[in-house]
């Protein structure tokens, strides 16, 4: 920490006191940082490691690029690190989703899809800037671009199905190789890569996002699944309310058919939907079932917070009903077959905001910090 404040200081010019841990991830640390002026900043480090690497690059390039994401007050490739704007301790849409206030929760929502809408409209054409800036700050890795992370969970997936017994059946590896185009190459949207519910502050000033760690440029609709599944790649996973959960996908395609505008045919639309999900729903299953041996929590200290279990009995329940991918979908129903005498767990409530009389958020809470951390290890492929 001493050496990451002694860094930040003398890449500011000025001096630094009072470091708070923010919490960070496996790849970063994160620390508060009182100012000479009596302000504060954020100072975030990488430690090393590719992971850690590539989050750096593509944070200081998203967060450059400038459409979205605290103010970037400083970057040094050497450490590496960088100097954000601190954007004080507002509640997160985590916060608000797990807490009693049903209406603070639908707003959150609401604010979060039409936010990353808006973000996605801002960077239309904006890709060559953004590997521009890739390469101004490169430290060796390759971008998130050059990460077939959809092609190698198509590559994992049968092995994993093979070793909880599931058998593969016919056509699975075509379906596969056809939902991960994902709409194909048409219909880009820039993303910060974790749009998880714990890095969305919900300030007086309106959404701020955050954790730019894996920036990039990818189909519209993988974003997009985030609003329908909800959440594709994260912890706070509860189900909601089917009328809101139509409303908040709406907010989202509102943002981006105007940039998009084929995307305003419905049948175009669900098919990138489709496949989208479908893509999300392996990747949890590639990432989560070989860890199923022993069910915990998907989040160490937050509460409630579901069981991977659950929410990948949650998935398969609903990828089980895609229409047009019937390898797929068979896929899906062998494993719920498969687990539902052995996995005793309760289905996936709603989230505790929209519940009747939702009691107070009980476990602790990750404190608000510029730069959060909430998908699941050990490797984030974009969107997560």
């Amino acid at each position: 920490m001493e050496q990451i404040l002694a860094a930040a200081a003398r890449l500011l010019g000025s001096g630094l006191s009072d470091p708070v841990d923010l919490g960070g991830s496996r790849r970063t640390t994160v620390l508060r940082c009182r100012t000479e002026d009596g302000g504060s900043v954020v100072v975030k480090a990488y430690p090393g490691g590719p992971d850690a690497l590539r989050s750096f690059t593509a944070e200081a390039a998203g967060l450059t690029l400038g459409v979205a994401g605290p103010p970037l007050l400083a970057v040094d490739p050497e450490v590496p690190l960088l100097v954000l704007g601190d954007l004080g301790s507002a509640p997160t849409l985590a916060d608000v989703l797990l807490g009693s206030d049903p209406r603070a929760a639908e707003a959150g929502l609401l604010a979060w899809a039409r936010g990353l809408g808006e973000l996605a409209a801002r960077a239309v054409g904006r890709e060559p800037e953004l590997a521009a800036l890739w390469r101004r700050f490169d430290v060796g890795v390759p971008t998130w671009a050059e990460q077939p992370w959809i092609a190698e969970n198509a590559a994992a997936f049968p092995g994993v199905l093979a070793a909880a017994g599931v058998p593969a059946p016919a056509g699975l590896a075509a379906e596969l190789a056809a939902v991960g185009a994902v709409g194909g190459p048409e219909y880009l949207a820039f993303t910060p890569g974790d749009t998880c519910p714990d890095n969305n502050l919900l300030t007086p000033d309106g959404l701020r996002l955050l954790d730019f760690e894996a920036a990039c440029f990818q189909s519209v609709f993988l974003t997009a699944a985030y609003c329908r599944m909800p959440f594709s790649s994260c912890w706070c996973v509860f189900s909601l309310p089917p009328a809101l959960a139509r409303r908040v996908e709406a907010a989202y395609r509102a943002e981006v058919v105007p940039v998009h505008p084929a995307l305003a045919d419905d049948a175009r639309w669900e098919a990138g939907m489709r496949d989208a999900t479908a893509v999300w729903t392996v990747d949890a299953t590639v990432r989560l079932l070989p860890r199923t041996a022993e069910d915990a929590p998907l989040h160490p200290t937050r509460r409630p917070v579901p069981t991977r279990r659950q929410l990948l009995r949650h998935r398969w329940q609903s990828a089980a009903r895609l229409d047009g991918l019937p390898a797929l979908t068979a896929t899906f129903e062998r494993l719920l077959q498969q687990t539902a005498d052995t996995w005793p767990v309760d289905p996936l409530p709603g989230y505790p905001a929209f519940r009747p009389q939702a009691p107070a958020k009980t476990g602790p809470s990750a404190p608000a910090a510029v730069l959060g951390h909430c998908s699941w290890p050990p490797r984030m492929p974009p969107g997560r």
